[in-house]
Order: C-alpha cells, then structure tokens, then sequence
C-alpha cells in the first residue's frame, strides 16, 4: 500500500493555492474558470514541460534558466493535477494509491515469471 501523505498534504496547498486564484478570477472576471479553461491551463503548461525537456536535451532553444523552469512547470503541472481533481471529485491521493499498487502488483507478477 502507497503513503499518501505526501500527496495529502500537496493537495492541501494546491486547494489553498486555488483559493487564492478563484478571489482574483472573481475580482477581475466576475466568476471563476469553468472546468474546460481549467483543462486548457493544464494542457498549456503540460505542453510546455514538453517543451523544456526538449530544452533539457539540447534540442529546442528557450530563453532563461531551462532547470528552473522545468522545476517550476512541473510543479504547476502537479497543481493542476490537484485542482482537476477537486472539480472531478477524484480523491487524487488514493487513486493514485490504488493505481500505483495495481501497476506494481502486475510488474512484480510479470518480472517473477520464468520466462522458459
């Protein structure tokens, strides 16, 4: 079984985190995003750790620090992950518990095989 608490307490700032956005969305915007501008924020930034890791391996050209980056899109990439997850109501914590406990049962099974 997977320690989740880690993740529990990620998802504990990520909700704190997103409180503070839904103030400034309502400031400025009269409302909060809906789910699909939530998946588009998420897809963005997504793409752009796709992006720095090709900058990682020398083969896309970016301005500024490409670690630094690459650490921060890949926590926001995190965050979003938390956020979504509240909208869809999936606890993400014990789904990926569950999942991760599934795929390395199914490793350790197909790993131990005698393969003759």
């Amino acid at each position: 079984m997977t320690d989740d608490s880690g993740l529990t307490a990620a998802r504990s700032r990520a909700r704190e985190v997103r409180s503070l956005y839904e103030q400034l969305e309502g400031r400025l915007l009269g409302r909060t995003w809906t789910l699909p501008e939530l998946a588009l924020g998420f897809t963005h930034d997504a793409a752009t750790v796709g992006r720095l890791v090709l900058a990682a391996e020398r083969t896309w050209d970016i301005d500024g620090d490409t670690d630094a980056e690459l650490r921060h899109k890949l926590a926001e990439c995190l965050w979003w992950l938390f956020v979504l997850a509240d909208r869809l109501d999936v606890d993400l914590p014990e789904a990926y518990g569950a999942t991760m406990d599934r795929i390395g049962d199914g490793l350790r099974r197909a790993v131990d095989e005698d393969p003759g």
